[in-house]
C-alpha cells in the first residue's frame, strides 16, 4: 500500500496523550491517528445515513414505529 506523510500540528498536551495511548496499546502514534480517522469517517457516514432517514421519514409522514409498521405491513 502506498503511504503519504502528513505533518500535523497539535497542542503539546494532545501529543502527550497520543503518545501515552500509543504506548499503552503498543501501537505507533500513526496507528492511533489512523484509528481516530477511521472512527471520524464512520461517524460521518452514520450522520449522513441518519439525515437521509430523517428526511425520508418526514417526506413519508412517519412519526413513530407504529407508522413504520403500517407502511411495512
Amino acid at each position: 500500500m502506498q503511504r503519504s506523510i502528513i505533518n500535523l500540528s497539535v497542542p503539546k498536551q494532545t501529543e502527550l496523550e497520543i503518545s501515552l495511548i500509543a504506548k499503552e496499546e503498543n501501537k505507533t502514534k500513526s496507528e492511533i491517528l489512523r484509528d481516530a480517522f477511521r472512527v471520524y469517517q464512520l461517524r460521518r457516514k452514520w450522520a449522513r445515513i441518519r439525515t437521509i432517514g430523517e428526511e425520508t421519514a418526514r417526506r413519508m409522514g412517519i412519526e413513530s414505529y407504529d407508522d413504520v409498521e403500517k407502511i411495512a405491513g
